[in-house]
């Protein structure tokens, strides 16, 4: 199971119908932090981070099916920079652009989920739990926001802690 667009008019086999894993986005202009859901969608992983290049349209996403082949993922979920006060914001239309490019390239799930203080949150885990080497690497915030994103989405989707709608 994977999230390439399919033409076939083949029904799911009983394998098909099981979930697959989840991949969670840190959508950027610079870069796509990616992180990764196991099997049983209970645990978060970070995953790689994909440099942007001029040009690139609404972003790396023929990558972004690739890894969802690669990891057998049928769900993307894509931070969404949400700005505190509500107004618009031309990241936030970014993000909703590519997600929309997904799911026009895909038959995976692809949801916008709140990202607010995601990468924050990483870089403050990292000072406190990296070297000075690694407090450095950008793409490394951008590998552990995706992890953070993905592990609060697969959280509200258990009904855990953070239980309520994605963003809340």
């Amino acid at each position: 199971m994977n999230c390439s667009k399919s033409s076939s008019g083949i029904t799911s086999t009983a394998s098909e119908v099981m979930l697959g894993r989840v991949l969670g986005i840190d959508f950027g202009t610079r870069r796509v932090g990616v992180a990764v859901s196991d099997p049983m969608r209970l645990l978060a992983r970070r995953l790689v981070t994909l440099d942007r290049v001029r040009g690139d349209g609404e972003g790396p996403v023929s990558e972004i099916i690739a890894l969802c082949a690669e990891h057998d993922a049928d769900t993307i979920v894509v931070g969404y920079p949400a700005r505190t006060d509500g107004r618009y914001s031309e990241t936030g239309a970014l993000a909703s652009a590519f997600a929309d490019a997904l799911r026009q390239a895909s038959d995976c799930r692809v949801e916008l989920c709140d990202e607010r203080y995601t990468s924050v949150l990483a870089s403050r885990l990292i000072i406190e739990t990296a070297s000075k080497k690694k407090r450095r690497d950008k793409s490394l915030v951008d590998r552990v926001a995706a992890e953070i994103l993905l592990q609060d989405w697969l959280d509200r989707e258990r009904g855990g802690l953070t239980a309520g709608p994605c963003g809340s």
